[in-house]
């Protein structure tokens, strides 16, 4: 069994940065690939970034590239989510997940062991 554990949200002025963090337990980590999605009230979860197992390749939303980065340190199991340039749209809960299945990664089906979340709240 896998638990994933976020952390790092908060309440940040529109241009600031946070950094994520999603500490995870378990032997598989640095197995699979890991994925960041987020969640606005009323809308659905939405796919943020994802990252392989070794850290090799990269792929984001579009609505991110450029502003948000992904990287993972499989010594410490965890994967980790550099937010620059915030704006209120990037505000949601920002959940972490293992990309177990064989599915695109922007896909939420193809990831298991979800996070609780974190909340990112972006002010105007």
């Amino acid at each position: 069994q896998v638990q994933l554990v976020e952390s790092g949200g908060g309440l940040v002025q529109a241009g600031g940065s946070l950094r994520l963090s999603c500490a995870a337990s378990g032997q598989i980590f640095s197995s699979y690939g890991m994925g960041w999605f987020r969640q606005a009230p009323g809308k659905e979860r939405e796919f943020v970034a994802s990252i392989n197992w070794s850290g090799g390749n990269t792929y984001y939303a579009d609505s991110v590239k450029g502003r948000f980065t992904i990287s993972r340190d499989n010594a410490k199991n965890t994967v980790y989510l550099q937010m620059n340039s915030l704006t209120p749209e990037d505000t949601a809960t920002y959940y972490c997940a293992v990309h177990r299945y064989n599915s695109g990664v922007s896909n939420p089906t193809g990831y298991d062991y979800w996070g609780q979340g974190t909340q990112v709240t972006v002010s105007s």
